[in-house]
């Protein structure tokens, strides 16, 4: 590693680092100069991520465990800490599917896909960011401090076989867009990014990939993470990113379609309904609230401005 990649001397801590999305972000922070600290289940998959790291002139620990434990979140941050002396950037990425229908799923499939990625996302910023806080306040100063998250188009979209999963998503960004907020002033900067990428996780409803370069490859995604974690993302705070195959997209955030004011400053349920009639006309209804628009997003599509 040399001083002139982006990331050298930084510390980063990767969650859901076994495969898929979190072991090809993990190695390509590695190759930006990051120092990582690696974290998922217990296995011989998280220990070979971090020896490819070492194995390509890197430097890697882990820190396996629960994701959505809190002794979880102090040992991630501790073993950096231990290791490499503080911690810089965070991406959290550790994730399960149980996909069912609202009316079919169970107590369990509900708690653990919220626990692993709402839960599990929150524990690891909460460690992170009272850290950073604490640097802060002890230096007078902002640190550097990036927190990449990861959501889901699901939550646009309304997945209607992954209530549990869209509403973690959408916790995710909720959780983002207040830590953005609230942890401003100490240099924090935080983003979600809802990747399309052919994992174990979701190759089954992705099927198999094509023949050649694959547009859904998480490699694909890997370059908004380092980026986002980078000196790049210094002025990018509070924002969601849908990214696949050649295409970042920045959502804007939700407008007003129609506002309904009362004529004699009190609505009564009659008048309200009359005024909500000629807005809301689909026979059957649809749902309204929905963003669609990235559905489209294809390569090519958007150019360095869109």
């Amino acid at each position: 590693m040399t001083d002139e990649l982006p990331l050298a001397g930084r510390v980063a801590a990767v969650t859901g680092a076994a495969n898929g999305l979190g072991a090809t972000e993990a190695t390509a922070l590695a190759a930006a100069g990051a120092r990582l600290v690696l974290n998922d289940l217990p296995g011989a998959a998280l220990d070979g991520v971090a020896e490819k790291i070492r194995a390509d002139g890197g430097e890697a620990v882990v820190c396996p465990g629960d994701v959505a434990e809190w002794s979880t979140g102090e040992a991630l941050l501790h073993r950096a800490l231990e290791s490499f002396g503080g911690l810089d950037i965070l991406v959290n990425n550790a994730g399960v599917l149980r996909d069912r229908m609202v009316f079919a799923m169970s107590e369990r499939e509900w708690d653990t896909v919220i626990r692993v990625h709402l839960r599990g996302h929150f524990v690891t910023t909460r460690f992170a960011t009272a850290y950073w806080r604490e640097r802060s306040k002890a230096t007078g100063a902002p640190v550097y401090a990036r927190i990449v998250n990861t959501s889901s188009e699901a939550f646009l979209l309304g997945s209607a076989g992954q209530p549990n999963y869209a509403a973690a998503k959408g916790g995710i960004v909720a959780l983002t867009l207040s830590t953005a907020r609230g942890c401003a002033r100490y240099g924090v900067r935080a983003n979600a990014i809802c990747p399309r990428a052919r994992t174990a996780m979701t190759g089954e409803l992705m099927g198999p990939a094509p023949q050649g370069p694959d547009p859904m490859a998480p490699e694909r995604v890997a370059p908004l993470v380092t980026a986002l974690a980078g000196p790049a993302g210094e002025r990018i705070t509070g924002e969601v990113f849908v990214v696949h195959s050649d295409v970042v997209a920045v959502l804007g955030p939700p407008t007003v379609r129609a506002a309904f004011h009362a004529p004699a400053g009190q609505w009564s349920a009659a008048e309200l309904g009359a005024a909500l009639a000629p807005a809301f006309t689909s026979d059957p209804p649809r749902p309204g609230f929905v963003c669609e628009e990235t559905l489209p997003l294809a390569p090519g599509t958007f150019g360095e401005q869109s």
